[in-house]
């Protein structure tokens, strides 16, 4: 268990120095960390990623720049019948990528090379469009992912040392609709059928090497809406975690790691989330898809295995009763880094 403060003031992330600062250490409930990156160039790491899962498909977007390469991806999966279409672009050294220092700072825009992206801030949340062409078929989508007002989310710095750290803004149990087409059919993103939308924010000085787990998942239980958001490996050893459960809007932080269990030579094997004793966490991932990627570059290499499936179990996070957790759809990740 660990001891986190509280941020409510807003804090440069970074010290002019590259070192950083020590009053953005900690957690907040709404993002108050300005994110300028003086570090190494190399070390430097900005990420947007977008996800709006729904009951039956999800729509994903990411805009990164890793320094050594920029890279642009959406990917759009139908459960029923495993139709995955995925698109990716790629920029060396990042050129013509540009990246907000603050969450939801400012828009993003990307186009060419058989892609179109962007991330448009506007009044009510967040505007997510693509399009693009892959195997024959064509995706078009745009999509509002709402911020409810006084809508928490999950906001932590990440210290590994004074010159390695990462911020990060998750946020989960937005609403989502608008239009999303393949082939001309219509997919449905609204409301009836569970669409919200994932925000995974993180712009951070990293080390060549690292490892991690994630795990997000959105919806309905009961008569609330319960958002779960888990990290493990890449806090191991500093003062942060990247755990907490947001309950009808309200973040309910979680000062304790969550062991994480699954089998590496069978990911589609079901995976425990569980605190130390159960008692704030206890949780089985039963995936039914798997999202493989690899890289295996000179300088740049990784291997991510993303698991989309249903968490049952139960959490009970400070301030909170015990929340009965059955089916709640999401995703969880292993993800390995030499970059």
């Amino acid at each position: 268990m660990r001891t986190e403060r509280e941020l409510s003031n807003p804090a440069a992330l970074a010290l002019s120095d590259g070192r950083v600062n020590p009053e953005a250490i900690g957690w907040s409930r709404q993002p108050v960390q300005t994110c300028e990156l003086p570090g190494p160039w190399g070390r430097r790491k900005q990420w947007d990623y977008w996800c709006v899962l729904t009951e039956t498909h999800l729509l994903s977007v990411t805009y990164a720049n890793l320094d050594y390469v920029g890279m642009a991806n959406a990917w759009f999966l139908d459960f029923d019948s495993g139709l995955s279409l995925e698109r990716s672009v790629l920029s060396p050294f990042g050129i013509g990528f540009d990246q907000p220092a603050t969450v939801g700072g400012g828009d993003i825009h990307w186009s060419g090379l058989g892609l179109t992206l962007d991330i448009v801030e506007e009044e009510g949340g967040t505007r997510v469009r693509t399009h693009f062409k892959k195997s024959g078929h064509e995706v078009r989508a745009d999509i509002l992912v709402a911020m409810p007002a006084e809508h928490e989310t999950l906001n932590v710095t990440v210290p590994w040392s004074e010159r390695r750290y990462q911020f990060t803004s998750k946020h989960n149990t937005r609403p989502a609709a608008g239009s999303l087409l393949v082939d001309g059919r219509s997919f449905e993103v609204s409301e009836s059928n569970e669409a919200f939308g994932v925000l995974d924010y993180g712009r951070g000085v990293w080390p060549y090497r690292c490892d991690w787990n994630w795990a997000s998942a959105s919806g309905h239980q009961h008569d609330d809406l319960i958002g779960l958001q888990f990290g493990g490996k890449w806090t191991d050893g500093t003062p942060s975690t990247e755990n907490a459960v947001c309950v009808n809007g309200r973040i309910h932080k979680i000062s304790e790691d969550v062991v994480w269990s699954y089998d590496r030579t069978d990911f589609d094997t079901p995976w425990t989330l569980r605190t130390d004793d159960g008692s704030a966490v206890d949780l089985t991932f039963t995936p039914f898809h798997q999202r493989q990627s690899k890289i295996n570059g000179v300088v740049l290499a990784s291997e991510v295995h993303q698991c989309f499936g249903h968490f049952s179990g139960h959490v009970s996070p400070e301030g909170t009763d015990l929340i009965a957790i059955d089916r709640l759809l999401g995703w969880a990740e292993e993800a390995r880094w030499r970059w």
